[in-house]
């Protein structure tokens, strides 16, 4: 279990400093979160709205509310104790960078060991594949016909494999959910399946 990313009141510090460059949505902010530890951790609006809440109320941020959006801002005295706690800001990026280092870390660990038991399930599968294998007697028996029935199969099981991963990936991308270890993971899978498919080709 990885630890806890952010130590008391770091988070609340890390907001303003984000707000620095600008007037941000709650999702601009969960976003940059999660695009600064690289994907390996992203906090949810339950974690990140009711700090800006309190943030609002101190006086550090202003909150706009534009149609179905708020927009925060930093007030002077948001600047200003940013300005005063640039040393605290400092050593936290500095953690973040430690961070970073050992969640990444953790998910390779995690990612390789998943993908070991995945390369033998493939291959264990194919195996299995092979063992079930009914004879196929097709109308024509020219090879070339037999070979190309085989190969339009393939290309629909294709077909249908990107059209559901697209469909699950948009979903996913619309709640800005796809990150870096779902791009690794995918082409150590795809890598995998592709080496026990060439397997079974003259």
């Amino acid at each position: 279990m990885m630890a806890p990313v952010f130590a008391h009141g770091q988070l609340r510090l890390y907001l303003l400093a984000l707000l620095e460059s600008g007037p941000k949505h709650g999702y601009e902010l969960i976003t940059a979160l999660s695009d600064r530890f690289g994907g390996t951790y992203r906090p949810s609006a339950g974690t990140i709205y009711p700090r800006l809440a309190r943030l609002e109320e101190e006086g550090l941020v202003t909150r706009v509310d534009q149609e179905r959006k708020s927009t925060y801002a930093l007030t002077e005295a948001g600047y200003a104790e940013l300005t005063a706690r640039r040393e605290d800001l400092a050593r936290l990026e500095q953690d973040i960078e430690e961070s970073v280092r050992a969640r990444a870390d953790t998910v390779r660990q995690d990612v390789r060991g998943t993908m070991r038991d995945l390369r033998a399930d493939l291959a264990e599968a194919a195996r299995h594949a092979r063992e079930r294998a009914v004879p196929y007697t097709p109308v024509s028996q020219d090879p070339r016909t037999v070979s190309h029935v085989h190969w339009m199969e393939a290309e629909q099981l294709l077909q249908r494999f990107r059209d559901e991963l697209r469909a699950d990936l948009r979903r996913a991308d619309a709640r800005g959910g796809v990150e870096r270890l779902t791009v690794e993971t995918l082409q150590t899978v795809l890598d995998s399946a592709l080496d026990v498919v060439r397997r079974t080709l003259p």
